[in-house]
């Protein structure tokens, strides 16, 4: 089937679930934020699962083909992963920028990053028993945790990056043993420091995947568009993906307007395709959706496409977010009988 529909990963937590006020005001949390849950610790594993059943069956009646858990176990893309591993101090904290250059408490990182149990693996096993569709998982990239630390311990980045890619690595190896279809990386630092990440973040990037033939993806974007509101017209680290061993490149092209003929760099690549503006609340139409693919086909094969929201949907109101994800069903819809 032509251009299947997705989530990149995040769909809104449930305001029992989450004080979403809070979770608003503030920046993604690199740290453990367990203030921002609602429900008691006794009772939070079953409520994510609740919260977890009514994210798949969104996606499900909005017409969805390929399912994601909407992340309801976590407090922000990539802090559960990054501190469920060895090597931080979970209670002194560091600090650095954020893509915004603002300051935010980050892992402190001091000791030798390693896995030492899986992370996501329950979440996979969850999502797999409840849906019949194609299922994916995402997980921070290392690159990015890397950029989200206080490096107290290693010599350099690179090689703190290359730790946090075996950890990376393992991980994903365990989430396709789980029953993934696909597993995605996020890695949106890539976007905000492409100097360094052309120094080493695709070495890291391509450690994390060494052993891994099973469709994996990497999501690079502008930052969440409720927090980052500036858009660029482009990409600063985009053509250099075609050096990566990921099957899947996520990017977005809604809010920015992007000029596609910078996916003529990514030939071979299978394109996730950004078509869901997440910076305002008005929901798109079919024939709006359908544009934003037209518009990308000429520099895609139209086989290699996925249709996506532009980034995460976490702070996006859940009304707001479900009738985005039935226009972008309905739009691919449109676009694949006019194809």
């Amino acid at each position: 089937m032509l251009f299947p529909t997705s989530l990149v990963g995040s769909y809104p937590q449930p305001d029992w679930l989450i004080d979403r006020e809070s979770l608003s005001k503030r920046f993604p949390p690199r740290v453990r934020a367990r203030e921002l849950w609602r429900v008691a610790p006794d009772w939070l594993d079953q409520a994510q699962d609740d919260a977890t059943l009514l994210a798949i069956r969104d996606q499900e009646r909005a017409g969805l083909d390929i399912i994601t858990d909407g992340e309801m176990r976590r407090e922000s893309y990539s802090n559960r992963f990054a501190n469920a591993l060895d090597g931080v101090d979970l209670d002194n904290p560091g600090s650095a920028l954020d893509r915004s250059g603002h300051p935010n408490p980050v892992p402190r990182v001091v000791g030798k990053i390693r896995r030492r149990h899986p992370v996501e693996t329950r979440d996979v096993e969850f999502l797999r028993a409840s849906t019949d569709r194609k299922i994916k998982i995402t997980v921070p990239g290392p690159f990015t945790m890397a950029q989200q630390a206080q490096n107290d311990f290693y010599a350099s980045e690179r090689e703190m990056a290359l730790d946090y890619a075996a950890a990376v690595n393992a991980e994903i190896k365990d989430l396709f043993a789980a029953g993934a279809d696909f597993v995605q990386i996020d890695e949106p630092y890539m976007q905000a420091r492409p100097d360094k990440a052309r120094e080493y973040g695709l070495e890291a990037v391509n450690a994390a995947l060494e052993g891994v033939n099973e469709n994996t993806a990497l999501h690079i974007c502008f930052g969440y568009a409720a927090i980052i509101h500036e858009r660029p017209a482009g990409y600063s680290f985009l053509p250099e993906l075609a050096g990566a061993s990921v099957a899947q490149i996520s990017i977005e092209t809604a809010q920015s307007n992007l000029d596609t003929t910078v996916l003529e760099s990514l030939r071979g690549k299978t394109i996730i395709l950004g078509v869901i503006d997440l910076s305002t609340h008005d929901i798109e139409t079919p024939e709006i959706v359908a544009a934003r693919i037209a518009r990308a086909l000429p520099h895609v094969d139209a086989d290699k496409v996925i249709i996506a929201p532009d980034c995460g949907m976490k702070y996006l109101p859940r009304p707001v977010a479900y009738g985005k994800m039935q226009a972008m069903a309905r739009g691919a819809a449109l676009a694949r009988a006019r194809v």
